[in-house]
């Protein structure tokens, strides 16, 4: 629970095509997923570095977003959490949008190879479900888009340029790719 200024409200409004998605990386599956973790572990055994990995505390990314809010970078922002890429996104986005991501823009951590291979759950569904590396979307403008991968750098954050707005039709939509 929070207090915010309304007029420092984040509500994706601004947003519009042409916009850039920015993808901070996520420390594992974070809250995504866990029934379908619990069936594959069940099945496959893994390691115990394994485990550790699929019990790595979520990322909270607090203090980065508050510097970025501070020099007004930020048109729209969505956690990853259960709905994966494609059910988060578009909440942020206006309707007549859709996000479209490029899936190879970061490399896929091994937990998320692993949970797949072992799994043998296809590729939309690893973005349906889990945030596959990407635990927060950040949508700028832009012309802000390098000012923003520098400064998210400089905090100590692995960020990559990870997709576009495009004009969509109706609701917000999203496209991996």
């Amino acid at each position: 629970v929070g207090v915010v200024e309304r007029k420092r409200i984040i509500s994706g409004k601004s947003i519009r095509p042409g916009d850039v998605l920015i993808g901070l990386a996520s420390s594992g599956a974070h809250s995504n997923g866990y029934s379908l973790i619990r069936k594959i572990v069940e099945r496959a055994r893994p390691d115990a570095a394994m485990l550790d990995s699929l019990m790595e505390p979520t990322r909270i990314y607090v203090k980065p977003i508050l510097e970025l809010l501070e020099n007004d970078l930020i048109k729209g922002m969505a956690h990853i959490t259960g709905g994966g890429l494609v059910g988060n996104v578009p909440r942020m986005l206006p309707k007549g949008t859709k996000e479209v991501i490029h899936g190879q823009s970061w490399p896929r951590p091994a937990v998320f190879r692993w949970l797949q291979e072992q799994g043998a759950v296809a590729e939309n569904e690893m973005h349906r479900v889990f945030n596959c590396g990407i635990g927060l979307v950040l949508a700028v403008s832009a012309r802000n888009a390098q000012k923003a991968i520098v400064q998210l750098s400089a905090l100590g954050e692995t960020v990559y340029r990870i997709g576009v707005i495009e004009k969509g039709k109706g609701e917000p939509a999203a496209l991996v790719v």
